[in-house]
C-alpha cells in the first residue's frame, strides 16, 4: 500500500441499516480524487457498531468495484477472537489485505500474547498480508511496534506491515526502517503527515483522505520541491478542518455527514456519533471557506445552499 488510502464510512439509509447501493460511486469519488485504495470495516468505518454479517456484507460489496490499481484491506479485529477468524476467512478472496486491532476489552497483556491473537488471524487467510493496526489511544494496547515487529516477522508468515496510527516519531521510524523498509508501515494520523515525510513515509492511512485528498498530495508535493513553508500551511488546513468538525458534533459523525456535500449521503451515524444538520454543514462550510479550504477538497464539491 502507497499514497493515500481512505478509511472509509460506512453508508447508511435514513432508517439505519446499511446503503450498500452507495458503494460504487463512493470507490469511484475515491478514484478521480486519486485516492490509492479503501481501508473498510476501521474505525472510521464504526466496526464497533456493525455485526459480524454487516461487516460481511461491506466488504463483499466493494469487492465488486475492486480494480488492480485501488488497494482494497479489511479491517477484521474484534474482542471475540472466533469472529476475528471468521471475518478474516471470508475476506480471503475479496480483499488484498486484511488488518487487525487488539482486543480492547480484555487485552493482551505481554507481546506474546498479541503475538497469538494475530497469528490466529492471520493463519485464518493465509494468502493475503496481515497488518496490524496499532492506535493506543482507542484500544489501550501500547507495545513498543518495533519489538513487534521483531517478533512477528518471525511468527507470522504473511505479515505485510502495521497501520501505525499513534504520534511517536521514534518508534515509527524504528519501524519504517526494520529489516532495510521490508515491510509496508502506514502512517495513521492525518492532523501529522507532513511530520512523516522526512522520515521517508510513503503511505498514509486516514478518514480525512476521503474529503480533503488534493490537499494531502500537494502537502506531499510540496515538501518534495522543497517548499516547506507551503507544506506546512496547508497541514495547517487539514488540522483546521478537523478541529471545525470535531467542535460542532465530533469528528466520526461530523466527517460522515460531510460526505453529502460531495454527493454521497452517508446517512446517519450509529450511537454514540452524531448526526451533522444542513444548518451545522453550512456553518462548517462557512468557516472552512474563511480560512481558505475549499478549494482543496475532493471533486466534485457543493455546498448545502
Amino acid at each position: 500500500m502507497k499514497n493515500l488510502i481512505a478509511a472509509t464510512y460506512a453508508p447508511m439509509q435514513p432508517n439505519g441499516e446499511l446503503n450498500l447501493d452507495i458503494i460504487e460511486a463512493y470507490g469511484d469519488f475515491l478514484k478521480t480524487n486519486k485516492v490509492a485504495g479503501a481501508f473498510v470495516n476501521g474505525s472510521t468505518g464504526d466496526f464497533v457498531s456493525l455485526s459480524t454479517s454487516e461487516r460481511k456484507q461491506l466488504i463483499e460489496a466493494w469487492s465488486k468495484n475492486k480494480t488492480e490499481d485501488f488497494f482494497l484491506t479489511n479491517h477484521v479485529g474484534h474482542n471475540n477472537l472466533r469472529e476475528a477468524q471468521e471475518l478474516a476467512e471470508h475476506s480471503e478472496d475479496f480483499v488484498n489485505a486484511i488488518c487487525a486491532l487488539p482486543p480492547s476489552y480484555f487485552k493482551p497483556k505481554t507481546l506474546d500474547s498479541l503475538l497469538y491473537y494475530c497469528c490466529e488471524i492471520a493463519k485464518s487467510a493465509p494468502s493475503i498480508p496481515f497488518y496490524y493496526y496499532h492506535i493506543p489511544v482507542l484500544t489501550g494496547v501500547d507495545f513498543p511496534m518495533i519489538d513487534f515487529m521483531e517478533m512477528a516477522v518471525d511468527t507470522i508468515p504473511n505479515f505485510g506491515g502495521i497501520k501505525y496510527s499513534q504520534y511517536n516519531i521514534t518508534d515509527f521510524a524504528k519501524c519504517l526502517h526494520f529489516n532495510q523498509g521490508s515491510k509496508n508501515i502506514l502512517f495513521g494520523v492525518d492532523e501529522k503527515l507532513v511530520t512523516s515525510l522526512p522520515l521517508g513515509a510513503t503511505g498514509w492511512v486516514g478518514s480525512t483522505y476521503n474529503h480533503l485528498a488534493p490537499l494531502y498530495y500537494e502537502i506531499i508535493s510540496s515538501y518534495h520541491n522543497a517548499n516547506l513553508d507551503k507544506a506546512n500551511e496547508l497541514q495547517d488546513k487539514a488540522v483546521f478542518f478537523v478541529e471545525t468538525l470535531d467542535k460542532i458534533c465530533g469528528f466520526n459523525g461530523a466527517g460522515k455527514s460531510f460526505m453529502k456535500l460531495f454527493g454521497l449521503d452517508m446517512g446517519p451515524s450509529r450511537f454514540p456519533h452524531n448526526t451533522m444538520t444542513d444548518q451545522q454543514l453550512n456553518t462548517a462550510t462557512r468557516s472552512l471557506d474563511q480560512k481558505g479550504i475549499l478549494p482543496y477538497f475532493g471533486q466534485p464539491f457543493s455546498s448545502i445552499t
